[in-house]
C-alpha cells in the first residue's frame, strides 16, 4: 500500500493506493492519526486502492467517528470493486461518499 497526503489549511486528502487488508489497515490508522490535527476535512482519495478487506472498513468506521467531532470526511473516487463491498457492508449509507 502507498499512501500520501496533501494539506490545504484544515483540508487533508490522503491518497491510498494497492490493498486496504489487515496486514496494511494499522499503517493507514496511523498515518491518518498523526496527520489530522487541526484538519476539519479530511478526504480519502481511493482512485488507486485495489481492495478493502473488513480491516480496512474498521479504520474507516474509526476515522469517521473521531471526524465527526472536528468536522468530515469524504470518500472519493471508488473502483466498482470497492463500490460494490461498501454497498454489501451498508458503508455506503454510513459514509459520505463522491
Amino acid at each position: 500500500m502507498k499512501l500520501t497526503k496533501n494539506l490545504k489549511d484544515t483540508t487533508l486528502v490522503v491518497n491510498v493506493q494497492g490493498r486496504l487488508d489487515t496486514s496494511t489497515a494499522p499503517e493507514l490508522q496511523e498515518f491518518i492519526g498523526s496527520s489530522i490535527e487541526g484538519v476539519t476535512e479530511l478526504i480519502l482519495d481511493f482512485s488507486g486502492l485495489e481492495y478493502i478487506s473488513s480491516a480496512g472498513l474498521r479504520v474507516l468506521l474509526a476515522t469517521e467517528k473521531e471526524m465527526k467531532s472536528k468536522g468530515r470526511m469524504v470518500v472519493r473516487n471508488l473502483s466498482e470493486e470497492v463500490a460494490e463491498v461498501f454497498e454489501i457492508t451498508g458503508f455506503s449509507d454510513i459514509l459520505t461518499i463522491e
